[in-house]
This record gives C-alpha cells, structure tokens and sequence, in this order.
C-alpha cells in the first residue's frame, strides 16, 4: 500500500504552474487516477489531510475557500482505493463535510467535532466557536469549581 505525502495531494489538486510542477501534477495525476479505480491503494493521516487543507486554504499558497478546499479532499477521500482504519474515511468525509458548512472554523476543528460526535467522548475547549455544535457534549467546569468532573450540553 502506497501512504499519501501532501505534496501529492497537493501536486494533483494545484493547478501547475511551472515545468516541474507539470511533471509532479502528470505523475500525481496518473497515481491518483489508479487509486480512483481501485487499481492501486493507498492510504493517509489526518495529519496529511490537515497540512492539505491548511495549505490550500493559506493566502500565502492557494487561496482557497474552505468550501473548495473540502470538496476537493471530499473527491479524494471517497476514491475507492484510498483505504483507511474502519470507520475512519466515514469520519474524514463528515468533518469536510463540516468544514464546508462552518469555513470559519479550521479543518482541525471540525475534525475533533467528528470524532466526538460519534463517540462517548466530551469536548474540553475554552474555544466559543464550538458552541453552535449542540449534538456534542462539552467538559467545561462551573465557575468556581475547576476541579470537578461535570460534563456540560
């Protein structure tokens, strides 16, 4: 199995704009192409999915919007040979997902909001931009009592 470096990702969503880039975009290309038909698989961390959407979404890069940026991780993420842990291209794709609706907030974001969602787990954030998210639970002691254990809706 193959494991996905960001530039690859990132050689095959930029547009080329020099000699060499047109060369990594044409071999990217090809590689992704077999991962899409399931000829070839291949894999990737959510740390690699996190650089990418930073990079294509940086002013200094790309400039994407997070909208862009998520669509095109989507695209890849449901390739049929990309593979992942069970359950875990379900979760990327939810937290794209979530990015799209929320670009305000960052892939990371939006990810752990994924991953807590679908588990037992509580979020302990000091971050407000969590708040519109009422399906997770959140860990945030009662003023006074910073000691205690009291998950809070």
């Amino acid at each position: 199995m193959i494991f996905l470096d960001a530039n690859y990702f990132l050689s095959w969503l930029a547009e080329p704009t020099t000699a060499v880039d047109v060369e990594r975009n044409a071999t990217a290309t090809a590689l992704f192409t077999r991962v899409e038909a399931g000829a070839v698989e291949a894999t990737t961390s959510e740390a690699i999915l996190a650089e990418v959407a930073f990079v294509l979404t940086s002013k200094q890069h790309y400039s994407l919007t997070a909208e862009a940026a998520a669509a095109y991780l989507a695209s890849a993420v449901r390739m049929t040979g990309l593979k992942f842990a069970p359950g875990k291209k379900r979760l990327y794709l939810r937290a794209l997902q979530l990015w799209s609706e929320r670009p305000r907030l960052g892939f990371v974001d939006v990810l752990s909001v994924a991953i807590v969602e679908n588990s037992d787990h509580v979020l302990a954030t000091f971050d407000r931009d969590f708040d519109p998210f009422d399906d997770i639970e959140y860990w945030r002691p009662e003023h006074g009592h910073a000691g205690e254990d009291a998950p809070h809706s």
